[in-house]
């Protein structure tokens, strides 16, 4: 219904795309001109910076697609909407992601599948079949990590109720953390995102692997192929949180 409704006006649907698209890769003009200062930023080169800034944006773009109108939960539980979702025979985790679904967040994920092309191209990696088969399980598993944490937040949102903000904070936030090298940021940042929210298993771990570059933890080199694992394991938690959270719902009228 949403997509028919935004298809309905296709010029304006094509400036909001090119609108999302050029938003986004803002983010990736402010490394350029970072780069045009400096040779290296934290010991890696613009195309590995790339490499990063790429896997990054394409994991949280295809997130972004699906899940992005999860932080508009906060509202339906205040003003009692979300009252319309829970009698209707459909989950409700899919309707509050297919709520107001904007195809325009297609402009993000095509940006950064487009640095990433650019990264492929320019930085010399030596390619395995293991490398090979690595990048689109980076991709998937990042994605999968990156709902997690949209879930996640939806759920906190049954009991903040205005914690949009929060959310965005280790959504928004996260990916543009992990579009830098982990070199650049204090140990106990880079510990916090390994260990505690596993940020780091979207794309440091097995994008530093690929590259052939050291992690700054000193971790054994078969953590990089944990990012399926994490990412079961981070869906599992965010949905026992998510349904922890629908069951303390209470209407606005109770």
């Amino acid at each position: 219904m949403w997509i028919r409704s935004t298809m309905a006006y296709r010029a304006s649907f094509a400036m909001t795309l090119l609108g999302n698209f050029a938003g986004t890769a803002l983010d990736f003009v402010t490394i350029l001109l970072m780069f045009s200062r400096v040779d290296e930023l934290g010991g890696y080169s613009l195309g590995q910076v790339a490499f990063l800034y790429g896997l990054s944006s394409a994991a949280f773009g295809l997130t972004d697609l699906t899940l992005g109108s999860m932080d508009r939960l906060g509202k339906r539980v205040r003003d009692g909407t979300l009252d319309t979702l829970l009698v209707r025979p459909a989950p409700v985790l899919a309707q509050v992601a297919a709520d107001r679904f904007a195809l325009r967040r297609l402009g993000r994920l095509t940006q950064g599948l487009l640095v990433l092309g650019y990264a492929l191209t320019v930085v010399d990696i030596a390619w395995t079949p293991v490398k090979v088969l690595l990048m689109p399980v980076m991709l998937v598993s990042g994605a999968a990590i990156f709902g997690s944490v949209f879930v996640a937040g939806g759920a906190f949102q049954f009991v903040a109720q205005d914690a949009s903000q929060v959310q965005n904070s280790f959504t928004y936030g996260g990916t543009t953390l992990l579009q830098y090298p982990p070199t650049v940021f204090a140990k106990e940042l880079v510990r916090g995102v390994t260990f505690v929210l596993p940020l780091a298993f979207v794309n440091w771990l097995p994008a530093l692997y690929v590259l052939g570059l050291p992690y700054p933890l000193d971790l054994p080199a078969w953590t990089a192929f944990l990012s399926p694992l994490v990412a079961v394991a981070c869906c599992a938690l965010a949905g026992l949180a998510w349904r922890a959270g629908l069951r303390s719902y209470r209407s606005t009228g109770s």
